[in-house]
């Protein structure tokens, strides 16, 4: 049977009629390599695209089902990932023309848990060299075009920007990306998907090309709530060659529930939202309310410090941690890098190591004073980004930081989401953010499913037919 719209499906649609036969993987993947030759000409979303590969993986597929093997709800799912992700025998270029021919042995653990789930893998996609950055920009390989503007070049967000233009645009069902101070719910909100930033211990980094191993955190980014957390099911739990998941218990998530009667979320208040665009403000007013409608008793809060102020101690640790990790590869060749990346990355050797250490333990202290403001809370409400989707023209990037109200979550080793909750009045998708305690993933998923189960932003999709006919 013929199914309309296949690359704007969600896999929660998907999946039971893979399932079921109702509908072959091998044709959901070639929908959506039809999807990329008309749209990424014009997006650039992809760096690799591994279309051969993908089509054995997708007939493997098929076989499978329908010899009564069916591995779950990602077998024949197609998706792509970070190009900071090691793929065994493709480059890990981080986005940087300097790694472009560097060609890894060994799969990263998420994506090889995704490959045994039974997804299809189809590519690496584009981002911000060394995920330094969240505006999605890239001097050396372009940025990729948000596609809910074709008439001028806007964010896709970073530095996962690749990642979130591939899905809202259908070319994938989701992908997989990095976060270390929000380059998944940067992205997610500038192209009006959803994107998922566990904690930090519950998704392994193995494989995963580093900018701040204290920060840096895997997740996926889908076309709804539900999705995500198929996904995050599929990738979380301890991981053997990674020691900072050894002590991992994430929850399961993707049979949960939406019922949010009797939860008591915290609202940040707006005088801690300083630079926040009106619009971005009245979508988190009418969010609350529906939280509200819904039967959660909602309480506006001031924090400890303001998302701004923590950005302070987060900024340290990147810069230090992507000093460390970056600064002998810089030095090889001055005229490779991006500027901004550059000066970002030697901003990291200014400190010593006592300060590093101090902030280190100022983390700490942070930790325990947002729990105590948390406490008796389910979860915080505030938007994802200040600002919608902007001409990239106009950014600049060092006098705009996109992650003001995302860093604070790494920082204090919570876990986030972030979803469509509106559109401003250029047209360009809003997004809230959903902050819970460490491990608490199951919170983030019934709040988001009520939330879209009440809401029609998640249904909406870009306008891609002058790309496709």
């Amino acid at each position: 049977m013929g199914v309309p719209n296949l690359p704007d499906r969600p896999i929660h649609e998907l999946a039971p009629l893979i399932e079921t036969g109702a509908l072959s993987p091998v044709t959901l993947l070639e929908a959506c390599l039809q999807r990329i030759a008309a749209a990424d000409p014009v997006l650039h979303a992809f760096v690799i695209l591994c279309a051969d590969r993908a089509r054995e993986a997708a007939k493997a597929a098929e076989r499978e089902i329908a010899g009564g093997t069916y591995r779950g709800k990602l077998h024949g799912i197609p998706f792509a990932v970070k190009d900071l992700l090691d793929v065994a025998g493709l480059p890990t270029g981080a986005g940087s023309l300097h790694l472009s021919d560097n060609v890894v042995e060994e799969t990263a653990t998420v994506v090889q848990r995704l490959i045994e789930a039974g997804a299809v893998f189809l590519g690496k996609l584009q981002m911000v060299e060394f995920a330094f950055g969240g505006w999605g920009t890239n001097t050396h390989l372009g940025a990729p075009r948000n596609p809910w503007d074709l008439t001028e070049h806007r964010s896709p967000g970073g530095s996962s920007s690749g990642s979130g233009v591939a899905v809202a645009a259908g070319m994938v069902a989701f992908s997989l990306a990095s976060d270390t101070g929000g380059s998944i719910r940067s992205p997610a909100a500038m192209n009006g998907i959803v994107g998922l930033k566990p904690t930090i211990s519950s998704v392994s980094t193995h494989g995963v090309f580093p900018l701040s191993q204290t920060l840096d955190s895997i997740g996926p980014l889908t076309r709804s709530v539900e999705d995500a957390a198929i996904v995050f099911d599929a990738i979380s739990g301890a991981d053997r060659l990674d020691p900072g998941t050894w002590g991992a218990n994430p929850p399961r998530v993707s049979a949960g529930g939406a019922n949010v009667g009797g939860m008591r979320l915290a609202l940040l208040s707006p005088d801690q939202l300083p630079g926040v665009q009106p619009s971005i403000l009245d979508a988190l007013v009418r969010s609350a309310q529906v939280f509200r409608e819904l039967g959660a008793e909602v309480v506006e809060i001031r924090l400890p410090r303001t998302p701004l102020e923590y950005c302070v101690g987060a900024s340290h640790i990147i810069r230090t941690e992507g000093y460390a990790n970056l600064a002998d590869l810089m030095a090889e060749d001055r005229g490779a890098f991006d500027p901004h990346v550059r000066a970002r990355v030697h901003a990291g050797n200014a400190g010593t190591a006592a300060q590093f250490a101090a902030r280190l333990i100022e983390r700490r202290e942070d930790m325990v004073a947002m729990r105590e403001v948390l406490e008796g809370f389910d979860a915080l409400l505030l938007p994802a980004t200040p600002i919608a989707s902007p001409p990239l023209n106009t950014i600049d990037e060092q006098a705009m930081p996109l992650s003001d109200l995302t860093r604070f979550v790494n920082y204090l080793g919570l876990c986030a989401i972030a979803l469509p909750n509106g559109v401003n009045p250029e047209g360009m998708p809003l997004s809230l953010q959903i902050v819970a305690m460490p491990s608490r993933e199951d919170i983030l998923f019934t709040l988001g499913r009520a939330f879209e189960g009440a809401t029609p932003w998640h249904a909406r999709r870009p306008d891609l037919s002058s790309l496709t006919g």
